[in-house]
């Protein structure tokens, strides 16, 4: 009988690996633990796509602002590169802002200067562009065939005075009136007498200060009384005891004034018919008699600056309180510039009082230049003051002029300006300008002490020659014309 063989040998082995098969320890479990964990980290990041917030990220996902901004870069990487924004300009330095309306339409040849309004440029007829213009820097342009100089014909106007009016005073030549001035990047506004005048339609405008200012004042008036039939204008002169000179357009409820006072402060020269004396004194903190005649006034025009030149220092009264007879006799000499700024420190403490900046615009005009010594400019040998000159200066050296301006009276008008904290004040800077014209004074076709110069006299220039007022029309013209821009064409 046969004995029967043994399993195989395989049998045990299986049985030896099944019996090493064991139950998930806890080094397994961790191992599922972390392995949920990272699912669920991939599931929240797929929705909110923010690995940079999480601690087991090693990477930060790219900033999708960043990337936008480097996109828009490269686009732009073509064009120059934008220049660095200019330093914080003062108050009274700000570029201006002209509106071109079709009513007052003067558009720049050069459109890189043109901002447009809203972004889109609107095709309808009353569509605005706003520039940046600097509008005291430019050149003078001769304009031969008179389209934008003169702005008024010296026969058209017969509201000047003998003083100004040099064609008919003898003057041949007529070039002076021609020059009209071009500021760079933009243009002036073409001048509207009837825009100006809807301005001041049931307002006052007031040229205060000297005779200089009356100069501008007669230009301003010329300027709108050509839009105004000749029933409905009047001028009435030395109203208020002869201080004020009243032009008055009916139809629009406006006036045009002028009021004599010539140191802005009370002073023994505020007689607006005597007032040529030696020995002038001032009372630098007594404005209350003038300014009460300012007061409603909407645009409100001052200047001091041709009465401070006879002497480099200042009587001021002693007397801190009203002006008493006796002027010349309690006094103390004081710098010119020192004298200067406290007057207008009494007169800007007077206008941020006193002034609602919400009804009543303030200027101040800057100095108007003599000229006296045709050396500075490069004179011929035979030159006398300002007499014969036809042209403007063109030749102004890289250093500038030095016709005598005495240019620290400009910079404490600036100063005093920026201290002004209620009532923005605008400084109207005609003075490098106006330098260059050496040609525009009237020289020998003007008056002398109320009478109209005799040939004799016009032949002695040295001695009657008036380099300091100015023909009209002419420069005052384009002082006005800066008046217009701001109070017309203004977008601030």
């Amino acid at each position: 009988m046969q004995r029967r063989k043994p399993p195989p040998a395989a049998a045990p082995v299986a049985a030896k690996q099944a019996a090493q098969r064991r139950t998930p320890g806890p080094l397994s479990f961790a191992g599922a633990l972390l392995s949920l964990l990272l699912v669920a980290t991939f599931l929240y990041i797929n929705d909110h796509g923010n690995i940079a917030k999480l601690p087991l990220a090693r990477a930060r996902s790219p900033d999708l602002r960043l990337l936008q901004e480097a996109a828009h870069h490269k686009v732009n990487s073509r064009h120059a590169p934008a220049p660095p924004p200019p330093p914080e300009l003062d108050k009274d330095q700000q570029p201006l802002r002209l509106i071109d309306t079709p009513m007052s339409m003067s558009m720049s040849s050069s459109s890189a200067s043109l901002e447009e309004v809203g972004g889109n440029r609107s095709s309808s007829s009353d569509e605005q562009a706003v520039k940046v213009c600097e509008l005291y820097k430019g050149r003078w342009v001769y304009d031969a065939a008179g389209r934008e100089a003169p702005l008024y014909r010296e026969s058209e106007c017969g509201f000047l005075t003998e003083q100004v009016t040099c064609m008919r005073n003898g003057r041949r030549d007529d070039s002076y009136q021609r020059w009209r001035w071009q500021p760079e990047g933009c243009d002036l506004p073409r001048f509207e007498a009837r825009a100006l005048l809807e301005r001041l339609r049931n307002k006052r405008m007031m040229f205060v200060g000297d005779s200089l200012n009356r100069n501008q004042w007669e230009s301003m008036v010329c300027l709108v009384q050509s839009a105004i039939p000749y029933a409905q204008k009047t001028l009435t002169k030395f109203v208020n005891n002869g201080s004020l000179n009243v032009f008055r357009a009916h139809e629009y409820n406006a006036t045009v004034e002028f009021y004599w006072a010539p140191f802005l402060v009370q002073s023994n020269s505020d007689d607006p018919q005597v007032h040529s004396v030696r020995d002038r004194v001032i009372a630098w903190r007594s404005i209350a008699k003038h300014a009460a005649n300012w007061k409603g006034v909407h645009y409100l025009v001052f200047n001091t600056y041709i009465w401070w030149l006879n002497n480099f220092n200042i009587k001021v009264l002693k007397n801190r309180g009203a002006p008493f007879a006796g002027w010349s006799s309690r006094y103390a000499l004081v710098d010119r510039a020192i004298a200067y700024r406290e007057v207008l420190k009494t007169w800007a403490k007077w206008v941020d009082r006193r002034i609602d900046p919400n009804k009543t615009q303030v200027f101040f005009m800057a100095m108007s230049p003599n000229h006296f010594m045709p050396e500075a400019w490069g004179g011929s040998a035979g030159a006398v003051k300002c007499a014969m000159e036809t042209q403007p200066i063109v030749n102004r050296t890289r250093g500038g002029l030095d016709i005598g301006t005495d240019w620290r009276l400009h910079g404490v008008a600036r100063g005093v300006l920026r201290s002004m904290r209620r009532v923005r004040v605008r400084f109207v800077d005609i003075t490098a300008l106006s330098e260059l014209r050496k040609d525009a004074h009237t020289s020998v076709h003007t008056l002398r002490q109320g009478k109209l110069l005799t040939p004799d006299q016009q032949a002695d220039p040295r001695t009657y020659a008036d380099c300091i007022h100015w023909c009209l029309p002419g420069l005052p013209d384009t002082w006005n014309h800066f008046l217009y821009a701001h109070i017309v064409a203004h977008a601030g």
